[in-house]
């Protein structure tokens, strides 16, 4: 897939006018709004076996935590709670865009999830 992307951009560059430049663009503008997140499982919380996800860049901590809740089939009763980079958990309004923007390394947003309050 990554040499079609490569084709096209030098195509591109040597033709601005061909006609295969608007697909190109929005196959970019695609990638731009998604972002790839690593979540990894603290603690007994279950473990996802799907463990690195594409989540659209305006997405929010809290939808996330509701989608890795179902995705678990945790009880209502039962919390989630997401942390960054080990350190801290953002709040549930944040947008996951954000966060890559911020602490994303290596193309990636390293998520973990608990259901206990495991740092800070």
């Amino acid at each position: 897939m990554s040499d079609n992307a490569e084709s096209p951009t030098e195509t591109q560059k040597e033709e601005p006018s061909a006609p295969q430049p608007p697909p190109d663009d929005s196959t970019i503008s695609e990638d731009k709004k998604k972002i790839d997140v690593l979540l990894k499982a603290v603690g007994d919380t279950p473990i996802m076996k799907t463990k690195k996800w594409a989540v659209e860049k305006g997405r929010t901590v809290q939808s996330l935590a509701q989608f890795i809740a179902r995705f678990l089939k945790l009880d209502a009763s039962e919390q989630l709670i997401i942390y960054v980079n080990q350190s801290f958990a953002p709040s549930p309004d944040q947008e996951v865009g954000v966060l890559f923007e911020c602490f994303g390394s290596d193309g990636k947003l390293v998520l973990h999830y608990c259901k206990s309050q495991a740092w800070g």
